[in-house]
C-alpha cells in the first residue's frame, strides 16, 4: 500500500537534505502515517485506515462517516 492519508490525501515529499557545506541531496519526506481503527456506529462495523494525526483530528471533528464519503468524492479512496 502507498504512504498516502487515506482521509487528507497527504503524499510524499521530495526535497533536499542541505549539509552545513550547502551540499544538498535529494530525500524524501513522509507522512506521520498510523493504522488506526475506527468504528462506525450506522454500519455498526469496524473499518481499518492509515491516517495522519491531522486526518484523526478530522475524524473526530466531522465524524468516519462523513470524511469516508468526502475521501471518496475526492478520488483519494476507492471502494
Amino acid at each position: 500500500m502507498s504512504k498516502v492519508c487515506e482521509i487528507t490525501g497527504k503524499r510524499v515529499m521530495t526535497g533536499n537534505s542541505v549539509s552545513h557545506s550547502n551540499i544538498k541531496t535529494r530525500r524524501r519526506f513522509y507522512p506521520n502515517l498510523q493504522t488506526k481503527k475506527f468504528f462506525i456506529p450506522e454500519e455498526n462495523m469496524w473499518v481499518t485506515l492509515k491516517v495522519t494525526p491531522a486526518g484523526m483530528r478530522t475524524i473526530n471533528k466531522k465524524g468516519v462517516l462523513a470524511c469516508l464519503q468526502n475521501s471518496f468524492e475526492k478520488g483519494i479512496i476507492r471502494f
